[in-house]
């Protein structure tokens, strides 16, 4: 299954207070795990950066005055993010309602809610009462946060990535093996299911690999089908 993991940074708190996008991150997902294909872009606000904000970011209206503004970049977003994808968020109101408010100005359809995978609400549903923010689940979870001086969109998302992985069960989750495949199955007279699971292969081996072998077992020292 394909998900995108999505994080922005802004001038602020509020779309309807002024407040505009300044950066995308986005990392695709299958089946949870990382694809190595992302989205990445930095946007003209056509506003000043307030100081609470570049402190957070470090992204200057100068440096961002250089980039093309949403209105230039939403196509390109659209089609990564695809439509009914589902949108990997942490605190996902937040960065929906910016988007939601760019694209409304840009006069194109909005994103609807739904599309959004909260992590925030993950995270406090199953650790009632902990801190619930992107470092504080990155050092729950053991990712790596040395390379997050500050907050950035696309690291900000790589990030996610991992925290979403562990906040549904790990890796070890998505590793299963064929035997519990075919336990899953009800129990059935009907070879051609089996089959179909893993086919029935005949090797056939030779007298010089015949040898090869009995001459490795003479190096095994106390094999443990002999204890």
């Amino acid at each position: 299954m394909r998900e995108i993991v999505l994080d922005t940074e802004t001038t602020g708190f509020d779309p309807e207070s002024g407040h505009r996008l300044v950066e995308i991150g986005c990392v695709e997902l299958y089946n949870r795990l990382p694809t190595g294909r992302f989205y990445h872009t930095y946007i003209n606000p056509e506003r000043d950066m307030p100081e609470g904000a570049f402190k957070v970011h470090g992204l200057s209206a100068e440096f961002l005055s250089q980039h093309r503004l949403f209105r230039e970049i939403y196509d390109e977003f659209l089609n990564f993010i695809e439509e009914d994808i589902p949108l990997v968020i942490h605190n996902a109101r937040f960065d929906m309602n910016f988007l939601n408010a760019e694209l409304k100005k840009a006069g194109v359809s909005q994103l609807p809610f739904q599309r959004a995978i909260d992590t925030l609400r993950m995270a406090k549903e199953k650790f009632p009462g902990s801190p619930a923010t992107l470092d504080a689940l990155c050092k729950r979870f053991k990712v790596d946060l040395s390379r997050r001086e500050k907050h950035g969109a696309l690291l900000d998302a790589e990030l996610l990535a991992e925290v979403y992985l562990e906040l549904t069960g790990g890796r070890q989750d998505l590793l299963i093996l064929e035997q519990e495949r075919v336990n899953r199955i009800p129990f059935t007279q009907d070879k051609a299911i089996f089959s179909s699971l893993r086919p029935q292969r005949s090797f056939s081996v030779d007298g010089e690999e015949k040898k090869n072998h009995q001459e490795f077992l003479k190096k095994l020292k106390n094999p443990l089908w002999l204890q």
